[in-house]
Formats: C-alpha cells, structure tokens, sequence
C-alpha cells in the first residue's frame, strides 16, 4: 500500500482518531477526515476514495454509484442500515461491520435495564422520593424464576444476554429463524416462534439486523400479543419498534415497560410522546459504551479497512 491510497473518514464523534490514523499512516495510507451529513457531502469528498470509514453518514445507492475507485467500505459498529449494501454488492465494493466489539457492554445494559424494570426500580425510587413509602411494590412482581426472558436475535449479543439472564434463573427462549433450535438447546435456550414468543414471555429484547422485514418487527399488532405484565427491551436498532404504537401500549397498559437505548430518529424529538411515559427505561444510545469499546472498535475497523485494501480475505464482509 502506498501514498496513492485515499482512506475518506466521512464522519464520526470520537474524541481523538489517533488508533485509526495510525493504522492507516503505518500502512502508507492517507486518511481525510470529514463530517458529512447527507449523500451530497459524501459524494464530494469520497467519489475518488479508496476506501470509507463510515460510521453515521448515509452510503446511499447514489453515493455508491458515483464511487470511482472504492475498494472497501468499514461501518464503525454492528449495524450497516446506512449503507446500501446491495448497490455495493452489484458493484464489487465489499462493506464490512465491527460486529464483535462492545458485546459484553450491549448485553450488560440489556440486562441492567430488564432487572430494573422487572424489580420495578425506577417506580419505587419515585415513590420514596416523593414521599410514599410502602414495602410492597406498585405492580405485580413475580420472581424471575418464574419469568421467561425471550430475545428476537440468538446472534452474539443475544448468546452473551443468555448468559446472564442465567444466572438469575429466568426461563430462556429466542426466536432466530437464522439459528437452529438444536444449536439453542446447546446453551439451554428454547426455540419459539415469533408469535407464540410474544405471547408467552415476560421479558422480550431485540437482537436483531434492521432490514425491510423486520423494521417495525414490534408493531401494534406485535404488542397486542404480548401480555400486560411484560416488558420490552431495544438495544439493537431503534425502527426495529414502532415507537409511537409503544408509547400508546405503555400509557393504556397493554404491556407494563420499555427500555430503549435506540430510537427510529435520534436524538429522540423533545415532543415525542414515549418521554411522557414513566413506565419507560430511556437512555440515549450508550448501551454500546466503555472506556475499553471504543478503542477496541476503532483499531478493529482500520485493521479491516487495511486488508480490504491490502486485497487480504476480510473477516467481517456483509455483502
């Protein structure tokens, strides 16, 4: 590799890029960095790139179709919703994700919500706060060996979730239609269908790709089936729920709480209605975060990005 190879960062919101600019500099590469927000801004300064590191900006069709030399595309983080990776495909540019960073950090935040939510954490401190004190909690709580903890998704993330839920007695189902129930059983996880999922789990959390099918996989009609006692959790994606139908579900009761750290548009609308709801858990998409993730996704996403153009077998291609 050599100085002729243009590396195009079209965006990102790290404090420092040092890990990457190394990476890229050792192997003779030459890293420009941009904030670009739409498909124009991309197109003016990646139409000649070798490569991209992307980690928000949209990678449209248009923007692929106008890449003139492109030999690789690296999404920073697990999902790839923003790049199109079908016009990719048809035009030879291998897209790649980081899909094995920031797993015990997605599935401890998973778990630290369900556990508050079904220990009703956040109602009690309200209460005592404002002056109600009582030893019985405000809802039903069963104990959690006598809940049934489903994820949607039995990929990475979802196996680490598993893991932990374990340890604290839940009943463990998922549905991945990807994933075979005998692969499941071997780590003690039933396999459901998606409808009978619904209807019988008490705590659901989705770990699964955002894709024209399962978009709004959590529909009004998915959260009719679920039961009033149950809880829902969204560290994956946020267009995976339909988060206007979740917000009406919360505030009529038809299922008892929601903890998202993802949202359809972020940062999430100051009049949206599912900040109205104290049955909801909000974080604001940090689930991913630690001192170590973040280091750990940048030196992974380089190394990728420099095999891609080193023409070396890629270990994350998604198209």
């Amino acid at each position: 590799m050599s100085e002729k190879f243009k590396i195009v960062y079209t965006d990102h919101g790290f404090e420092s890029i040092e890990i990457e600019r190394g990476i890229i500099k050792s192997a003779d590469g030459n890293l420009t960095v941009a904030q670009c927000k739409t498909a124009e801004e991309v197109v003016e300064v990646a139409a000649d790139a070798d490569a991209l590191l992307v980690q928000w900006a949209p990678v449209t069709a248009e923007v692929i179709a106008r890449l003139q030399q492109c030999k690789v595309i690296v999404r920073m983080g697990i999902g790839f919703d923003n790049v199109d990776i079908e016009a990719a495909r048809q035009k030879n540019i291998p897209v790649c994700n980081v899909p094995d960073y920031c797993i015990n950090e997605v599935a401890d935040h998973t778990l630290a919500m369900a556990l508050s939510l079904a220990r009703q954490l956040q109602t009690t401190d309200r209460r005592v706060r404002d002056g109600s004190w009582s030893i019985i909690p405000a809802g039903k709580m069963p104990a959690f060996h006598e809940m049934t903890f489903a994820t949607v998704g039995f990929g990475r993330i979802a196996r680490a979730v598993h893991q932990r839920a374990r340890n604290f007695s839940f009943k463990l189902v998922a549905y991945d239609k990807f994933v075979s129930s005998e692969t499941m059983l071997e780590q003690g996880v039933s396999s459901l269908d998606l409808d009978a999922l619904f209807e019988q789990s008490d705590i659901i959390s989705l770990h699964c790709q955002l894709t024209e099918e399962t978009e709004h996989l959590v529909s009004a009609a998915r959260l009719q089936q679920m039961k009033p006692s149950s809880i829902l959790i969204n560290t994956a994606r946020g267009s995976l729920v339909d988060t206007l139908a979740l917000a009406h579900a919360l505030r009529s009761g038809d299922i008892a709480a929601a903890g998202l750290d993802v949202f359809e548009t972020e940062p999430l609308a100051d009049e949206h209605p599912i900040r109205a709801c104290g049955n909801a858990l909000l974080t604001s998409h940090t689930a991913w975060y630690s001192e170590s993730s973040v280091p750990e996704l940048q030196k992974k996403a380089a190394e990728e990005l420099v095999r891609g153009l080193r023409g070396k077998p890629l270990q994350n291609q998604v198209n």
